[in-house]
Parts: C-alpha cells; structure tokens; sequence
C-alpha cells in the first residue's frame, strides 16, 4: 500500500513540472472539455451515486451525511459551472507581485508559480473531487485526492471522467491521481511524502483535519470546521432577522458555513426569541437554549457547554441571551471556529465593532453565512475554506494554489 501510493505521488511529482509550463489556453481548453463531459456523461455518474446513496441508506448513515453524497442533475451542471467560472478567471501564474530595479542594475520581480503537487484528502463531497480537479489543473499543480470510503466509486467516476477529458486535450498524463485504497493508513502515508507532495488540504470534520495536521510532515492548510453565530442586535429589523436566519440554519445544515448558534441580544428577547422559535419549529429544527431562553420559550431543551462548540451539521441550533454586542462578540470569539460569523443590526457603529473584533475568516453584517463559499465569492469552485492565518485564509480559489518565486536579472553584478 505504501510503495502504491509513494508510486502515484512520484508520477504526479513528475507531470507537475510539465503542467507548471503549460499555455493558458490549454489548461483553459482542457477545464472546458472536463466540464462537458461531466454533463454529458452525467447518467454514468448518477447510477454510480445513486449505489453508493442506497448503501448509505442501509448502514444508517445520517440524513446530513446521506444530503452532502447526493448527486443530482442540478448538483452536477453546478459542478460544470464552477469549472466554467474558473476558465474565466484571470491566470494566477506568472502574476507580478511585486517589481524593483536596484541601485546597482539588478531588476528583481515576485511571481506567482504553482505548489506542485496538491494532496487533497475529504470526506463524502463528491463535487470537492470535481472543484479540486479544475482549481489544481487552472492553477498549474498535479493533484493526488483521496476521498472518503462513502463516496468512493462516485468519486472514482468523476475522476475518471475528468482525467480522460484532462488528457486528451493536452495535460501531461498523471497530472491526476486518485487514491482508491480505503486503508486510512493511506492517509498517513499521503501525509509523510514530503519530498513529492508539497502541500495537504483536509476538507472535512474536526476528527478527519486534526488527524492530518497530526500525523503530516507536508506542510498543511487547515480547513477549519463551521460553528457559525448570527447575533441579532437590539436594532435589528426582526423581518430580515427572520428571513437571514432561516436561511443559515434551514437552506442546507450539513454545510460548513450553515448557522450553528443563535445569539439574541436581551433588550429584545422576549419579543423576537418566540417568532424566531415558531419558525425553527415548523421547520423541523431541534433548539437547545440556556436558561435564559428557556424562561421564554419552555419547549426548548436545555443547553449543555458541549453545545456551544458543537458542529451540528443538522436541524441543531444552540440559542443563547447575551447582554449586548460586546457579549455577542465575547462568545464567539472564545466558542466559534474563526470560520464565518453575522450580526443583524441597523447600528452602523455596532457593524463596524463587530467586523472589527471578530476573529474570523468571514464576517457579515445583515446577510446570512451561508454565503461563505468560492462559487458566491465570484472565485469558481474553492479547494476549502481556511480558518487559519498563514498563506490562506477564507474561501480558498486560485491564488491560495500559487506560492511565489523571486526571479533575479543582472549584468554580471557581484556581492
């Protein structure tokens, strides 16, 4: 298993350094053939998921779980799209940073070059395998991608589908490599090669990231989990209030950027706290408030301190009073993820304290997170959402896939 996959890792070490070289234009021409063929061969794709959903079904996996497996026409032609969005976007390679001709002649420039090869490990995503794909091959990098067991075959199938297109219209074989052994000690190997794989990306939850930031010798980008606030602040316009939070709770819990913690400000609670309740409600969501909450709204069940740092990825939702914004930001800043976090409020100088003070990659003032994607962002698919503070941070599209090089001209200048 080992000498497998050190193998790929060594092929697709080779074929970065012909990609790296590759015109614009057929890296571009190759995305768009991988995005036709993804669609007209969608049928194959469906019957492959549609096993793997069913299996799914029949070990009990939860419906959150089961939501994020799903492939449907509408799931594959976005898919499609975000590879089409990337193809207009402008090349990250060979873009100037920066530029400066010294007093003795040397004219020095910054570029942007690709990593080389991206090690992409995720769990049951099957359009992450697409996104990856086209965001490595826009950016000049080979890729190695090992997805989770849930969604192997599907996943299997838009590779090779996109590596067939990849190919036959000018990208150096095994620029794509996909790990089908579903040991997990095949993580671990992936994360110990660090003379060929030159960076790591885990996309999944808390347990699946800290296993690879312990175990990997390759440098990491941390995408971080979602425990996502909205604070509703004593000015807020309690329709949009509603509207928003229906929105980042309800529209697809299974997602990262999906609210998980309600938090209230306490001069209107007893007012807005049972319209927004009734809401979640009746749309089938679980709410666990503290006890303050829970002197308004009684049929809620009690918050527990495990629940306010908890990734539910399902119709959960925490609730808590707090005292006023600076409560607000106190709590998220010590129980959130640094991923994405909202305030609903018409007090411009509250907006602004709290885009301030929060500590997160992406922070809103009246709008929902789930807007926190690439695809929203106007940068194509995204390789993941960062958390972290260095290289990358937010949603990761090309040029969070670029590292730079200093490129030196003289004349025959000594030190």
């Amino acid at each position: 298993m080992k000498e497998h996959v050190t193998k790929q890792a060594r092929r697709a070490k080779e074929a970065s350094r012909l990609l790296a070289c590759l015109p614009l234009e057929v890296r571009n021409g190759a995305l768009l053939a991988m995005a036709w063929d993804l669609e007209a061969r969608q049928d194959e794709i469906l019957e492959v998921n549609a096993k793997e959903v069913a299996a799914a079904r029949e070990n009990t996996t939860r419906p959150n779980m089961i939501d994020r497996l799903i492939l449907t026409p509408k799931r594959i032609a976005d898919m499609a799209e975000g590879i089409r969005q990337i193809v207009r976007l402008d090349d990250p390679i060979g873009k100037l940073d920066f530029e400066v001709t010294r007093p003795n002649g040397l004219k020095i420039r910054r570029v942007r070059v690709p990593f080389g090869v991206v090690g992409m490990v995720y769990e049951a995503r099957p359009n992450v395998t697409a996104d990856a794909i086209a965001l490595c091959i826009k950016s000049g990098n080979a890729c190695i991608l090992r997805g989770g067991s849930e969604a192997i075959r599907t996943n299997k199938k838009i590779v090779d589908i996109m590596k067939e297109a990849a190919e036959a219209n000018g990208i150096p074989p095994r620029s794509i490599e996909f790990i089908s052994i579903l040991d997990r000690d095949s993580v671990v190997v992936m994360c110990r090669l660090r003379k060929l794989i030159d960076v790591i990306i885990p996309r999944g939850g808390a347990g699946l990231i800290q296993r690879i930031i312990e175990h990997s010798t390759v440098p990491v980008i941390e995408t971080g989990t979602g425990v996502c606030h909205t604070f509703i602040d004593k000015t807020a316009n309690q329709d949009m209030a509603i509207k928003v939070c229906m929105n980042a709770k309800t529209s697809r819990p299974s997602v990262c950027n999906a609210m998980e913690t309600l938090l209230i400000h306490e001069d209107i609670a007893e007012e807005f706290l049972p319209k927004i309740a009734a809401a979640m409600t009746e749309a089938g969501v679980e709410l666990r408030g503290d006890e303050a909450c829970r002197e308004i709204f009684p049929d809620m069940n009690e918050a527990t301190e495990d629940d306010w740092t908890t990734e539910y990825n399902d119709l959960i939702l925490s609730v808590k009073i707090v005292d006023d914004v600076d409560a607000a930001i106190a709590h998220i800043n010590t129980y959130g993820t640094a991923h994405s976090d909202a305030i609903i409020t018409e007090d411009k100088a509250n907006a602004t304290k709290f885009e301030q003070m929060i500590d997160s990659s992406t922070v809103y003032v009246n709008a929902s997170t789930r807007f926190t994607d690439g695809f929203e962002f106007g940068l194509g698919a995204e390789i993941g959402i960062s958390n972290q503070k260095l290289h990358a941070r937010g949603p990761m599209g090309l040029e969070a896939l670029t590292t730079t090089k200093y490129l030196v001209e003289g004349d025959g200048q000594i030190r």
